[in-house]
């Protein structure tokens, strides 16, 4: 089976910076497309940023300049590196990623449980 567990969430001032990290383990043959999500409470779930097998990135809107993507293949790991943080980031950061397991042909998506990120103003 496989996991995705976030970390580095916290609580930090506006204009602060954080790093998000998820790392994926398990029987892992090869990762296709990781992305960042997040959800604010009483709002729906919302795409921050993805990044694809060969590294090609996009973002929402609300984030880019501000909000970085990267992934280090050798450790099946995504980060998300958030600078300039406002207090509307505020939202429970998820990583997803689409998996292929050893001695199966199929990509499948799995998710993460999440990192609480919390911007005072």
């Amino acid at each position: 089976q496989v996991q995705l567990v976030e970390s580095g969430g916290g609580l930090v001032q506006a204009g602060g910076s954080l790093r998000l990290s998820c790392a994926a383990s398990g029987s892992i043959s090869s990762i296709n497309v990781m992305e960042w999500t997040r959800q604010a409470p009483g709002k729906q779930r919302e795409l921050v940023a993805i990044i694809t097998s060969g590294s090609s990135t996009n973002y929402a809107d609300s984030v880019k300049g501000r909000f970085t993507i990267s992934r280090d293949n050798a450790k099946n790991t995504v980060y998300l590196q958030m600078n300039s943080l406002k207090p509307e980031d505020t939202a429970v950061y998820y990583c997803n990623a689409r998996i292929r397991l050893r001695a199966d042909p199929n990509f499948v998506e799995y998710w993460g449980r999440g990192t609480q990120v919390t911007v005072s103003s």
